[in-house]
């Protein structure tokens, strides 16, 4: 597939995926849905994506033009969720690979959820985080009403969806509703260093932390014990931790396989 609405560079184990309609605020068409799932399909070799906005915006997210319809006319949203929105969360939690969300200027309504349904969100300083769903009697949709409670909690969440107030990003770290602030000149530093890490790590072991991170609400305490002592036993068994251990006694650096 050709992209226009995005664009995808894959270099060594990271790649890299830009929401590309700046004019737009990134907002997503069905196009762009379209070309992320086949970017994300082509990114199946990295070992780390990094999701990110063109220009002075992360995402604004449903561009409402795309429906074609008339003012006041019905449209079934539920239909653009099921479709689109939905899916793309899903796949987000279940890739294997860490995906850093580089959110720069404005996340606002399903532009803001997609980028906490990432597994790590680095913001720049002016970031701006909008639940912006209240003021057209709507709620927030792409994972939004998941997250946010999880994240923040209750009483945090519920003002920032009822009022849909703006989040300074500073704010949104010391909640713990991104994993890091940094200033907007040191934005591209930090997220490349922190790919960087991830891409060295073992991915297996990288895949299964996100894993069992994401499902532990699934499950009670014996059920997690009982998880822990099997994935730690099949985690033992690959190359991959042989490598590590090896490297730390021979003081090298390692050398993972995903094996």
């Amino acid at each position: 597939m050709a992209f226009e609405s995005i664009v995808f560079v894959q270099q060594d184990d990271i790649a890299r995926i830009t929401l590309n309609r700046p004019d737009r605020l990134n907002s997503f068409t069905r196009q762009m849905h379209a070309e992320l799932r086949q970017a994300l399909d082509d990114a199946a070799s990295a070992r780390v994506i990094v999701l990110t906005g063109a220009g002075r915006g992360f995402c604004a997210g449903q561009d409402l033009n795309d429906r074609a319809v008339a003012p006041g006319e019905a449209v079934d949203l539920g239909e653009t969720v099921e479709q689109s929105w939905n899916p793309l969360v899903r796949r987000l939690a279940a890739m294997p690979q860490p995906v850093i969300a580089r959110v720069n200027g404005v996340a606002a309504g399903a532009g803001a959820n997609i980028a906490l349904a990432c597994d790590l969100v680095v913001a720049g300083r002016s970031a701006k985080f909008i639940q912006s769903f209240s003021a057209l009697g709507l709620i927030p949709d792409s994972g939004g009403s998941w997250h946010l409670p999880r994240l923040v909690g209750q009483a945090r969440a519920l003002g920032l969806a009822l009022t849909g107030e703006s989040l300074a990003a500073e704010t949104a770290a010391d909640w713990g509703l991104v994993w890091k602030c940094v200033d907007d000149d040191q934005l591209d530093g930090a997220v490349d260093a922190l790919a960087a890490k991830l891409a060295t790590l073992p991915p297996l072991g990288l895949a299964a932390i996100k894993r069992i991170i994401r499902t532990t609400g699934e499950r009670t305490l014996d059920q997690e014990l009982d998880l822990q002592r099997d994935e730690m036993r099949r985690l033992g068994f690959t190359a991959d931790y042989r490598e590590g251990v090896a490297a730390f006694l021979e003081k090298r650096l390692p050398r993972f396989t995903g094996r």
